[in-house]
């Protein structure tokens, strides 16, 4: 597996999820995903569309999804933490914000992971890195912001009544703030230097961030 095979993922996303967007069925719900979220078509058809992708390679591999699960494909094995559409309400909302994410673990730590691939579906930005190789967007190699201005800082809140309050200060000492809904996303564009910091006060799960983290680190 390697950035190419999960680029070409990508391009058949970029193809087939632009035009969901627009489709009238987009905010009816289909179920829950294992994760506990609500389960939208376009988190569906994404997750499908990575997946026989995966497939396609022909390797063992153990998928960790948000919408399916675990599921081992020829016997598993390396880990592949996959958020099919990060930003769903997003999405389902008209607003280009949204991405998928896919990160590649030898093990089953964070630590574990050398591959990294985000794609904006709202413009098609593409991020990817792998471990010691450096991170790129759209083939660009990045760095995140150098000066020690807070320039921007960018948080995600689950439950804003109980978890701003908690990063007020921070906010306070920013020249802009904003909350924009995806997770890796945000990491993505705080490796490029979009924005000077990113905050997630409450916990985060695994294809939240594992994608964004590589990206970063």
């Amino acid at each position: 597996m390697d950035i190419n095979g999960l680029r070409e993922i990508g391009k058949c996303l970029m193809k087939d999820i632009s035009g969901m967007i627009q489709s009238p069925d987009m905010k009816k719900s289909i179920g829950y995903g294992a994760s506990g979220d609500r389960t939208f078509p376009v988190d569906k058809r994404a997750e499908d569309i990575i997946i026989d992708g995966l497939k396609s390679m022909k390797e063992p591999l153990t998928i960790v999804s948000e919408e399916i699960g675990v599921l081992e494909i020829n016997g598993g094995g390396k880990r592949v933490i996959i958020d099919p559409i990060d930003g769903s309400r997003n999405a389902v909302s008209g607003i280009p914000f949204y991405c998928t994410s896919i990160a590649v673990a030898d093990g089953e730590t964070l630590d574990d992971v050398n591959i990294s691939y985000v794609i904006n579906l709202g413009n098609g930005d593409e991020f990817w890195a792998e471990r010691a190789s450096g991170a790129f967007l759209n083939g660009r190699r990045i760095q995140a912001q150098q000066e020690d201005d807070f320039y921007m800082v960018a948080y995600e809140t689950q439950v804003p009544g109980r978890y701003l309050p908690m990063i007020i200060p921070l906010l306070s000492v920013s020249q802009k703030t904003r909350c924009f809904g995806a997770i890796a996303l945000d990491l993505s564009y705080l490796a490029c230097g979009s924005m000077s910091v990113f905050v997630s006060p409450s916990l985060s799960r695994s294809f939240d961030f594992a994608g964004g983290w590589l990206l970063v680190r």
